[in-house]
């Protein structure tokens, strides 16, 4: 596992597959958008964390978080921990650690940062997310779940993101009750599409070059 780990954080150190591999899993009617041509001033930052963790019987997954339905455009969604850029955070890897800390309850001092995947613009909320990868230190961590924020905690392994079984497309029903055309990853009785599906999906990419 520690050597994979090594791998892992040498890779995110060299080119990463970027926007191909994130694009791989987008809503079929998203056209395709370079963060390099946005604007400072058209977005707002955030960022979110891939968190590799161990189980009880050492099996790697990433924790994900359900929302709460609210009066928002990612309502009910599946996500990584994370959220907005506060003027108090160092870096965007701050950002991630503090919201894995208030989402998830894993401590900042438990988790070890391997890199940054490439960033992904979200339209329809106007977010610029930075998503950073990190490995917890603490083998089987209790996962506690923010009972504001948080109404499930869902596990995705590492060897069924890499399972292209898990990947479907189908109908996707947003806040408004209007459905789309979109791929995602069927975790349990999750559906996880959208930005965090694209993430995931470079992650993927990533995670298939280790032997």
């Amino acid at each position: 596992m520690e050597q994979n780990i090594n791998k892992l954080k040498l890779l995110l150190s060299e080119a990463l597959p970027g926007e191909d591999a994130q694009y791989m899993m987008a809503p079929l009617q998203r056209s395709k958008q370079s963060v390099h041509e946005l604007p400072e001033s058209e977005y707002r930052k955030s960022a979110v964390i891939i968190l590799i963790c161990s189980d009880a019987n050492g099996h790697l997954y990433i924790p994900l978080t359900e929302r709460f339905a609210y009066d928002g455009v990612h309502s009910g969604q599946v996500s990584l921990p994370g959220g907005k850029f506060e003027e108090s955070d160092l870096d965007h890897a701050t950002t991630a650690l503090r919201e894995c800390f208030e989402e998830i309850g894993i401590e900042r001092d438990a988790i070890e940062i391997l890199g940054e995947l490439t960033p992904l613009y979200i339209p329809v909320s106007k977010y610029l997310v930075r998503p950073i990868v990190g490995y917890c230190k603490t083998p089987n961590p209790d996962l506690l779940k923010n009972p504001r924020e948080v109404k499930h905690i869902g596990k995705l392994y590492l060897n069924e993101l890499t399972n292209e079984n898990i990947v479907r497309t189908g109908n996707i029903t947003l806040r408004d009750k209007q459905k789309i055309q979109a791929p995602y990853f069927a975790v349990q009785d999750l559906k996880v599409w959208g930005a965090t599906a694209m993430i995931l999906s470079e992650f993927k990419t990533l995670l298939k070059t280790i032997s």
